[in-house]
């Protein structure tokens, strides 16, 4: 079957974020006010990271007007397809076109009922399917080749997080040349190659606890010296854009060359979680322009 990849929607930049993720009531001016920030400043999609879900977007959907607002990624385990369904219909019929639903299988670490995850993924797919919602507005959290496969076959593309321009290369022609690849991408806003690195390795760790990714790292090349001790510079370089702006812009481009449509740009510093980079989304924002 087919797919129409409305790739315009969300541009070639975007930003990855869990801080413009929240239930507070309190803090619901500030992230409306901060997704008004960035469509302003040219981003084309504001992915939700964490745990998240359908709802959370809603209140950035009505907040903005044309930026594409995207979970980044939803948990198959987390949320019952027919529940996702019935609340991506409600905000379809209020805000058309204005949501791409990110699926993922998380891990078996995060998920009680974590068995099968590619037979549990074409489950889901094909009960949100049945209940009508697009492929095309869907991607996948794909890594491995299984499921890179599907993103092609079932879903408007693929949304990889943790990755490389290595990999970037391979999901691109394991999806060929219509689907969607929008590989994640982190930036630390720090030119000291030491404290860059600290920040990447303390952000890393427990990542590095997860076989999904591992596996990855293996298959792109790592080595087990790699993966010790929060991860040697080499994985940490290629996994992390940190420097100043000319160096993080090429780390960036990488992942174009390769064959990435867009990056979502995800902010790393050692603040706390709730502390929105706003003034370095507006560096990006500068030096992408």
């Amino acid at each position: 079957m087919a797919k129409e990849t409305n790739v315009g929607s969300v541009g070639r930049y975007g930003v990855w974020s869990m801080g413009l993720r929240s239930e507070d009531p309190a803090r619901r001016g500030e992230l409306a006010e901060a997704a008004a920030e960035l469509e302003e400043l040219g981003f084309g999609a504001i992915w939700l990271g964490g745990n998240t879900s359908v709802p959370h977007a809603g209140p950035l959907v009505e907040a903005t007007r044309r930026i594409t607002i995207a979970t980044g990624i939803q948990s198959i385990w987390q949320y019952e397809a027919t529940e996702t369904a019935a609340r991506y219909a409600e905000l379809e019929a209020a805000h058309p076109g204005r949501f791409l639903l990110g699926l993922g299988v998380s891990h078996a670490k995060l998920a009680d009922r974590y068995r099968r995850p590619y037979t549990a993924m074409v489950a889901y797919l094909d009960a949100l399917d049945a209940a009508g919602v697009p492929a095309e507005r869907r991607v996948l959290a794909a890594l491995g080749p299984k499921m890179l496969r599907l993103s092609r076959e079932r879903s408007a593309g693929s949304h990889p997080y943790l990755v490389t321009p290595e990999h970037t290369a391979e999901a691109r022609e394991a999806l060929g040349e219509v689907p969607l690849l929008a590989p994640e991408l982190k930036v630390i806003p720090e030119t000291d190659p030491a404290r860059a690195r600290s920040i990447a390795r303390a952000h890393l760790a427990f990542y590095l606890t997860l076989p999904n990714y591992t596996n990855t790292f293996r298959r792109l090349g790592f080595t087990e010296d790699d993966l010790a001790d929060g991860g040697s510079d080499r994985l940490i370089d290629a996994v992390y854009a940190w420097g100043d702006d000319d160096r993080v812009r090429t780390r960036i481009d990488a992942f174009h060359e390769a064959g990435a449509d867009h990056v979502a740009l995800q902010v790393v510093d050692d603040r706390a979680g709730d502390v929105l980079p706003r003034e370095s989304w507006r560096r990006l924002a500068a030096l992408l322009s």
